[in-house]
């Protein structure tokens, strides 16, 4: 009887059989414990003496001894318990009452037992006390289980595959270092010529000097050249583009020699918002209108593409790519703020970008129509984007890397493209405030910026810088770009609205530069070399806007008030 209660509480019990079966041995000690059958299961901590009871009784009887059975590893015990239930210690089966089952929390047991251990308990999981209920319980079909441990091996291929990728970059910006290295030594030996010859003009110059004092103008090595030219702008046509005013901005498509010009619809009613006004250089003749944004334009740019797609920004929110070829909007992009400014990426025509009001540059995929891939949010002042520019990357120039000048109320920043259209922002020391308009002169790596007339300089004046870089740290590949004035040019006395002025190679194509602004009452212009005045061209109404094309052999300057375009030709 009391061994069909100790098996009885062995199946039914589960985890707490021993603690039964010690109460059982302890109850029958007093009265007889000699009557117990030797194979009556006892608790783990009387098993040594149970060992000793059996080699006394051998003894006794003359039986040879039992060979004593060498203990089980661990390991081989950790593997049987994943067999086993926990609550009976019995192998669970794959089919049957005694079949593998699981709770919500994980934990394996036979069906028959983790289904009576919820009715009785108050629900809750034998091994870790989470709550559970009888529906919780899932049947699962497995033989055996076995989890192999693989946490190391992934973390060690997640750190192989780390290095290969640091690797491969490491050897591409090896391979662009090296080329650039011998570009730069190309450059470097090509300058080292130059010197030389430089040197031996500037003796023989000094010599002739010396013999015909102020006879000829002394040039200093590393300035910008100067032009010799007798030659000026001429008026050649005038364009009305629009009697009510309000036009804008202009750019000019090399690839179809065509002037566009932003302008308010000339049918508002039919036709409200702004368009473009389309002007043939080649022939000197005005083409249709085209309708594009709602409200006014404050950007329009071409880039290199040769399909004539013309990029524009508006204060309706939006940037939008014309096609001139069919006359018709192909592409728009809602930024959420008004656009102030836009440019091309001249290294990568995929990309467009957009200066909004509040400093941020939105940064556009054309294979992507649905949004921007990528925002550099100011990092200073919140002003809006008045200007934007793009510098190609150019491993001769004084700045070779490419990136965005991007030009704001109140000052300047530098976004210097890396690896992986990343960027880097570089803040460039411009004067405090009145910062109207940066153009930029691409192979020369000239910027111009113009400021409003203050208290402390009463006029407006347009400040020639040169952008430059130079290393981090000595070990580092990591550059600082900063810009150095070079001239100061001084013009009008007033300026009510964003100007834009032009700063451009000269017509002579002999590596001097040209800059042009306007004021008020006339647009003037500079010798960027010698800092001279070279013209001043009468203007009706304050100039807008300037921009030099070149059609044909022939150069021409285009200046925009609010109502007309005039060209001038260079002759």
């Amino acid at each position: 009887m009391l061994w069909s209660l100790c098996v009885k509480s062995r199946r039914e019990e589960g985890p707490h059989r021993y603690q039964f079966i010690k109460a059982v041995l302890s109850l029958v000690s007093s009265q007889d414990q000699a009557e117990l059958p030797q194979t009556l299961p006892q608790a783990p901590a009387e098993h040594g003496n149970r060992e000793d009871e059996e080699l006394d009784a051998q003894q006794k009887q003359g039986t040879p001894l039992k060979k004593q059975e060498p203990p089980i590893p661990a390991a081989a015990l950790e593997e049987e318990e994943g067999d086993t239930c926990a609550i009976c210690f019995e192998p669970w089966t794959n089919a049957g009452d005694h079949r593998l089952s699981a709770l919500r929390c994980g934990h394996l047991f036979g069906y028959t037992c983790i289904d009576r251990w919820l009715k009785g308990q108050a629900g809750k999981c034998p091994q870790c006390n989470k709550k559970a209920k009888r529906s919780d319980i899932v049947v699962l079909y497995a033989r055996t289980l076995k989890a192999l441990d693989t946490s190391e091996q992934e973390r060690m291929k997640s750190s192989l595959e780390k290095e290969q990728k640091l690797r491969r970059q490491a050897e591409l910006e090896s391979a662009q270092s090296r080329l650039q290295l011998q570009v730069l030594t190309d450059e470097c030996s090509k300058l080292r010529k130059q010197v030389q010859e430089l040197k031996a003009l500037v003796a023989q110059h000094n010599v002739g000097a010396s013999k015909q004092p102020g006879s000829s103008r002394t040039c200093f090595p590393g300035s910008l050249p100067s032009s010799q030219s007798q030659r000026k702008y001429h008026l050649e046509k005038v364009f009305v583009v629009s009697q009510a005013g309000n036009c804008r901005v202009m750019a000019y498509c090399d690839s179809l020699s065509c002037l566009v010009v932003s302008q308010p619809s000339p049918q508002s009613t039919f036709i409200p918002g702004c368009g473009v006004k389309m002007m043939s250089v080649a022939n000197l003749k005005s083409s249709q209108y085209i309708p594009i944004h709602s409200k006014q334009i404050r950007g329009l740019a071409f880039g290199s593409r040769a399909d004539g797609l013309l990029l524009s920004a508006a204060l309706d929110n939006t940037l939008k790519l014309t096609s001139l070829a069919t006359n018709t909007v192909v592409q728009t992009y809602n930024a959420g703020r008004p656009v102030w400014s836009c440019c091309w990426c001249l290294d990568d025509t995929n990309y467009i970008y957009a200066g909004l009001v509040n400093g941020s540059i939105m940064i556009y995929d054309l294979r992507d129509t649905n949004s921007h891939v990528q925002e550099l949010v100011p990092q200073k002042s919140r002003c809006p984007m008045v200007s934007l520019s793009y510098l190609p990357r150019m491993a001769s120039a004084s700045l070779p890397c490419g990136g965005i000048l991007a030009g704001t109320l109140e000052g300047a920043c530098f976004w210097e493209q890396k690896a992986g259209n990343s960027y880097r922002p570089h803040h460039l020391l411009l004067e405090p405030g009145g910062c109207i308009d940066i153009q930029t002169e691409s192979t020369t790596r000239h910027c111009l910026a113009t400021y409003r007339p203050s208290k402390s300089n009463p006029c407006v004046r347009c400040v020639l810088m040169e952008l430059t870089c130079s290393p981090l740290t000595e070990a580092s590949e990591d550059v600082v770009c900063s810009s150095n004035p070079v001239q100061t040019f001084s013009a009008g006395p007033t300026c009510k609205l964003l100007t834009k002025n032009a700063i451009f190679q000269s017509p002579e194509e002999d590596g001097s530069i040209f800059v042009c602004a306007g004021d008020e009452a006339s647009n003037s212009l500079w010798d960027a070399g010698s800092g001279s005045l070279l013209q001043k061209l009468q203007a009706d109404l304050p100039v807008l806007d300037i921009c030099s094309v070149e059609v044909n052999q022939t150069h021409l300057l285009a200046t925009l008030t609010e109502k007309a375009v005039k060209l001038y030709k260079w002759q």
